[in-house]
């Protein structure tokens, strides 16, 4: 299972209820400053930009069928880690920099 989640300055983000989430969590999820307007850097960009390309062509009849592809497209993008490591490139993480190890969970990052 991948334990991660980047924050990226949102003030939601920023609330006491996450960071105290965190903390009392602290093997899951990874939390990572990213910086604010750096798309580039933000792995979750990548995602849907992936996701965004993979529905361009699709026709949803309603919100129902546009949910059921977007979950569909989002699983795929979820089962293919050269996808996803492509998104986290920029941002010097890899898809096993999230996993974390027994080691790690006594360590704060």
């Amino acid at each position: 299972m991948i334990a991660r989640c980047s924050a990226d300055n949102l003030s939601v983000h920023l609330r006491r209820e996450p960071a105290a989430h965190a903390e009392e969590n602290k093997a899951w999820p990874r939390v990572y400053q990213l910086p604010s307007h750096a798309p580039d850097l933000n792995p979750t960009e990548g995602v849907w930009s992936l996701l965004k390309r993979s529905i361009a062509n699709s026709a949803a009849a309603d919100l129902r069928s546009l949910t059921r592809i977007t979950k569909r497209k989002l699983k795929k993008i979820q089962y293919c880690p050269e996808l996803i490591n492509g998104c986290l490139t920029k941002t010097g993480l890899t898809m096993e920099s999230t996993i974390a190890s027994p080691a790690d969970t006594t360590s704060s990052t």
